[in-house]
C-alpha cells in the first residue's frame, strides 16, 4: 500500500474545526498532517478534543480550500455598503411592535 504524500514527501494538511456546544458554529482550531481522512480525524479527536470540549470535529484538506485575498477585501465586501435597504436603520419600526 502507497501513502499518499505532497510533492515534497510529506503527509498531506489538513484544518480542523470544532464544535464546541450546540447551536454554536465551527471554529478553526488549527492544523496537522495525516494520511488519509479518517487518520485526520482520529488525531484532531486526539490533539483538540482532550477535555471533551468538542461536540462536532471536522477534517478538510488544506488544498480543497478555497480563500479570499486580503487585498481583495474593498472588491469583495464594498458592494454591500450601498445596499442601504439591507441596513435595520434604513426601517422605521411602529412603537408597538416592541422589541425586535
Amino acid at each position: 500500500m502507497t501513502t499518499p504524500t505532497t510533492p515534497d514527501g510529506a503527509w498531506p494538511l489538513w484544518e480542523v474545526f470544532i464544535r464546541s456546544r450546540n447551536g454554536m458554529a465551527h471554529r478553526h482550531v488549527g492544523s496537522l498532517h495525516a494520511v488519509d481522512a479518517a487518520m485526520a480525524l482520529k488525531a484532531a479527536r486526539d490533539t483538540y478534543t482532550r477535555r471533551g470540549e468538542g461536540l462536532s470535529v471536522w477534517v478538510v484538506p488544506s488544498a480543497a480550500i478555497t480563500a479570499s485575498d486580503p487585498a481583495d477585501r474593498d472588491m469583495l465586501f464594498e458592494p454591500a455598503a450601498s445596499k442601504i435597504y439591507r441596513h435595520p436603520t434604513f426601517y422605521d419600526v411602529p412603537d408597538e411592535v416592541g422589541h425586535m
